[in-house]
């Protein structure tokens, strides 16, 4: 610009010398507006040139927003291919739990239906027990109790006080369990002797620990007597730690003074059949 002003100068030094006023009036005239308009463009190039700065500042700025896009676009592929992978492992994983529940819920099924085969014919137990000994009598109770079926004799009707000898009275009461024990063979009972706590002195046996047991094998020769197969048969004795009410009076004595006899499946046949039924699903694949 300052060469334009300079050649500007030197070309009206040069023509004030040889042209009129008027001319040269006009020359003035004409370098002011020349002048305008390069003041003009000057200021517009400024302009475009702040304009151009800042295009490039958001060019910039859009490149950096596209990489980082580019960056995230790569990154959401590469967690969609590993979110697919994990979702195909964990429909897997499902499917294997889905089969082991199918398999447990059926193993469940065959032991239950084992323990309700078993519940049934308790069921049949007790009614044919209640049919043959007589549900009526008050010193006779027949019932279920955890799983299991048992006859409670009070032992006014089985001996004579502080006596082990099965008396005659018994042997018909007996002889009715004894029928009812040998339509069982898979089953055996368990006879125990229940006593009060009053101390038993007389010889040969020590204590009431002595008599619960000689009664419930007393029973048990009878129960053999009867036709009972002996390996169906258990003795135990319980003395009077087990009462059914306190030993205060007379009357309650005379209640704890009993013997129970537990009829009930033989354990290691129950578990043969639990064990069939597991060896089963197992041959079939389930």
């Amino acid at each position: 610009m300052n060469k334009v002003l300079l050649l500007s100068l030197s070309t009206l030094l040069l023509l004030s010398s040889c042209v009129s006023k008027k001319d040269f009036a006009a020359l003035e005239a004409k370098q002011k507006e020349t002048q305008d308009l390069l003041n003009s463009a000057t200021v517009k190039l400024n302009s475009c040139l702040e304009e151009k700065a800042s295009a490039s500042a958001r060019a910039e700025a859009l490149q950096g927003q596209i990489t980082d896009l580019r960056n995230t676009n790569t990154s959401l592929i590469q967690s969609n291919k590993d979110l697919t992978m994990l979702t195909t492992k964990g429909a897997e994983n499902v499917e294997k739990t889905l089969e082991s529940m199918k398999e447990k819920d059926l193993k469940i099924t065959r032991l239950q239906d084992a323990v309700n085969k078993k519940d049934s014919v308790m069921l049949a137990l007790v009614t044919s027990l209640k049919k043959e000994v007589g549900i009526n009598d008050p010193d006779i109770e027949v019932n279920v109790e955890k799983g299991v079926v048992f006859i409670s004799i009070a032992d006014k009707l089985l001996f004579k006080s502080g006596s082990y000898n099965v008396t005659t009275k018994a042997k018909d009461v007996l002889a009715k369990v004894a029928k009812v024990i040998k339509s069982k063979p898979n089953f055996e009972a368990m006879v125990e002797g229940h006593t009060d706590d009053v101390p038993y002195l007389k010889a040969p046996l020590l204590d009431n620990w002595d008599l619960s047991v000689k009664r419930s094998t007393s029973i048990i020769r009878v129960l053999q007597e009867l036709g009972v197969n002996p390996a169906q048969l258990i003795a135990a004795g319980r003395s009077h730690y087990v009462p059914l009410v306190e030993n205060d009076t007379a009357l309650n004595r005379a209640k704890n003074r009993r013997t129970r006899i537990v009829v009930l499946p033989k354990i290691d046949q129950f578990y043969d059949m639990i064990e069939k039924e597991m060896k089963s699903l197992s041959a079939s694949g389930n």
